[in-house]
């Protein structure tokens, strides 16, 4: 366990994980999804991340000559602690308001999936999520969430990120918010109810 907070401990490492656990990114976007994290604060850390062997660099393309940076596989085996870690604290009150990225919500819907109401029940939904595209599959009570184009899903939602977390998270009604479903609403009513709330800050620990 020492060893590994050598590693990770900080707590910018794990965020940096979180955010490479769907896929590769350029710098650009990292910064996007951590807006809490200054530049230099985020390259001393993919610095570091790089030199530990859980963060590698590579030329992605199209376009020609775009950097990014991925998960090593060793740097993959991290996801069942952080989804455990993400769980553990998914119990504690929520006390911040603050905007989650698409991947940031990604990982939130892995660790709130409540397979007891996802029983006799399965869909492919496209999520469209300011401009990122989620492929989420639940199937026999189990959820995976991958950053993927689906061909025929069952369902499509397109809204901002902030809308599908107040419509997963917030109890907001599908019918109150700025989104835009293809399909069966009543799919899309369920689905949005496989995911267990947070504890309000005020309320029991």
């Amino acid at each position: 366990m020492a060893r590994a907070l050598n590693l990770v401990g900080d707590r910018w490492a794990l965020l940096i994980v979180r955010e490479l656990l769907l896929g590769p990114k350029r710098f650009t976007d990292l910064r996007r999804g951590l807006p809490g994290a200054s530049q230099s604060m985020l390259t001393a850390r993919l610095a570091e991340l790089e030199e530990a062997g859980v963060v590698r660099r590579r030329r992605l393309g199209p376009p020609a000559g775009v950097r990014a940076y991925e998960l090593t596989e060793w740097g993959r085996d991290l996801e069942p602690a952080l989804l455990g870690l993400a769980r553990w604290g998914s119990r504690g009150p929520l006390t911040s308001s603050a905007q989650l990225s698409v991947d940031a919500l990604a990982l939130a819907m892995k660790t709130t999936f409540d397979p007891a109401a996802a029983r006799d029940f399965a869909v492919r939904c496209q999520l469209l999520l300011d401009g990122d595209s989620l492929l989420v599959t639940v199937e026999d009570g189990r959820v995976d969430v991958v950053r993927a184009d689906a061909a025929d899903p069952d369902l499509v939602i397109r809204a901002g990120a902030g809308t599908f977390r107040s419509l997963i998270f917030g109890g907001v009604p599908l019918h109150a918010a700025d989104v835009v479903v293809r399909g069966d609403g009543e799919v899309a009513a369920r689905l949005l109810r496989l995911f267990r709330r947070p504890t309000p800050a005020n309320g029991p620990q």
